[in-house]
């Protein structure tokens, strides 16, 4: 048969006669061609003991259409089937049909402890059997108790709280303390930063994607210490001196305060370049501003390698934003202060209708019980690392990832078409985010650009957990 076959493939092929040692080679060949093209299997989950409750709601084509009909054409989904998620259990989702999937993103970057944990599910609902809602106005135990709870992992002379509903409303009463405190109007934010959705945080925000086109009000934004894509690398005293300069040319000389996320979120996980805040900081302060550190993603120990982000810059700031994590999915943000600059909200009335609510308190606290019995954050610190190692090692196999930065369970994979160039690569980050999807895995995007995968899942996210993201991640680029 094989000589038959030498006969045929040296007397076809345009007219071209070729040799049997040619033709052999060429059959060699051939014949191997569909061993080595056998398709890949997907990677498979990791077990999880947990049976979703059948569902027999509303569809998701449904829900879309009366979304579109009742809701705000604002409102964006991701996909383009956008997924009906119908349950939660700790690291994990499940849709209309009962399928799982790795969620990566939690809630973006919101459940901190793993969705519907008992301890915080028990807490929330013994509350409010006994009591849903007062105000501040009477007294009850379970907003001291959360306060001083928080207070308690907080350095330095940070030891008032104000509890607000998110994180925007954190930021948006940050800097109405920095305004007052100082007796400045001027705030100094990063490009590329994000901080919230109001008529003042969008001022604040750096990112045009989110910004409507309205007066900003006395807002200066300096360039971003993005180790990655910024014009001066790893080198934070060079984007300090440039804030410094900011301050001397474009402003009165005086600030009301600065602020600045440590780990970027929206803007696509970018740690600030190192000893960046130290510096700006004492710039600020010479300056007459105070310097507030938005942790509504990045605390909590997320990070790994300290319970807050502002603790890997070396720097205690005066006001600390939080949210998201703080709630495990609860409407709850907080403002933590100094006495000193607290008082200065004395001034008039100061008050929020539903901040430190009974429930949301509860379950605050019941999430700091939670990260603290489960060691979350020495948990992040370990899978974070190994996920580090496997994504890079990711890296040197795939070109189109041109970084993998982060810490802990804070973690970005910026993809680009070309790496000198770092050109993002937004459709391919589009085409993977859906094949990422169908394989199980659920990741944020992030970035001006939309080219950045957001690693942040709920923190009991394991290191099987990590392999079968960082494999599903190969198997998708393979087949680009």
């Amino acid at each position: 048969m094989a000589a038959s076959l030498l006969r045929r493939a040296a007397t076809t092929g345009r007219g071209r006669c070729s040799s049997p040692g040619e033709m052999l080679r060429r059959l060699v060949s051939s014949e191997a061609a569909p061993e080595q093209a056998l398709p890949r299997s997907p990677p498979v989950m990791p077990p999880f003991e947990h049976r979703p409750t059948p569902y027999a709601g509303m569809g998701g084509d449904e829900i879309l259409e009366k979304r579109k009909k009742f809701l705000g054409p604002s409102l964006f989904y991701y996909y383009q089937k956008p997924l009906n998620i119908v349950e939660g259990k700790m690291q994990y989702l499940y849709d209309e049909q009962g399928k799982r999937y790795l969620d990566c993103f939690g809630g973006i970057v919101t459940v901190s402890c793993g969705h519907c944990h008992p301890d915080i599910v028990n807490a929330v609902l013994e509350q409010t059997k006994l009591l849903q809602h007062t105000t501040t106005i009477y007294l009850h135990h379970a907003i001291v108790e959360f306060a001083e709870a928080l207070a308690s992992k907080m350095p330095g002379n940070l030891k008032v709280v104000y509890f607000v509903n998110s994180g925007t409303e954190a930021n948006e009463l940050a800097m109405l303390m920095a305004r007052l405190y100082s007796g400045n109007l001027s705030m100094v934010a990063l490009r590329n930063g994000y901080h919230g959705g109001s008529a003042g945080t969008i001022g604040l925000t750096g990112l045009q994607t989110w910004k409507y086109p309205i007066p900003q009000g006395e807002i200066h934004h300096v360039m971003n210490p993005d180790p990655y894509r910024g014009v001066f690398g790893s080198d934070g005293a060079a984007y300090a001196k440039e804030v410094e300069e900011h301050i001397n040319y474009g402003s009165s000389g005086r600030v009301g305060g600065f602020i600045a996320e440590t780990f970027q979120g929206v803007g696509g996980a970018v740690e600030l370049a190192p000893g960046y805040l130290k510096s700006v900081y004492d710039t600020v302060r010479k300056a007459g501003g105070v310097c507030i550190a938005d942790e509504v993603q990045s605390g909590f120990g997320r990070t790994g390698s300290n319970y807050w982000g502002f603790q890997t810059q070396d720097v205690i700031p005066d006001i600390v934003t939080m949210a998201k994590g703080i709630g495990n999915g609860l409407p709850l943000g907080a403002v933590v202060t100094t006495p000193e600059i607290a008082s200065v909200m004395s001034q008039k009335i100061q008050f929020n209708t539903f901040g430190g609510n009974p429930v949301c308190s509860a379950g605050g606290l019941a999430v700091l019980k939670v990260l603290d019995k489960e060691k979350r954050q020495a948990h992040c610190a370990d899978v974070g690392a190994h996920l580090v190692e496997r994504l890079k090692s990711l890296q040197q196999k795939h070109e189109i990832i041109g970084d993998v930065r982060g810490r802990g369970l804070m973690l970005g994979v910026e993809l680009v078409t070309d790496r000198t160039e770092k050109t993002p690569a937004k459709a391919e980050t589009a085409l993977l985010f859906e094949k990422l999807k169908d394989l199980g895995v659920l990741v944020g995007k992030g970035g001006l650009h939309g080219n950045v995968f957001r690693i942040k899942p709920p923190m009991c996210f394991s290191k099987d957990d990590a392999d079968f993201l960082v494999d599903a991640m190969d198997y998708a680029m393979s087949g680009l």
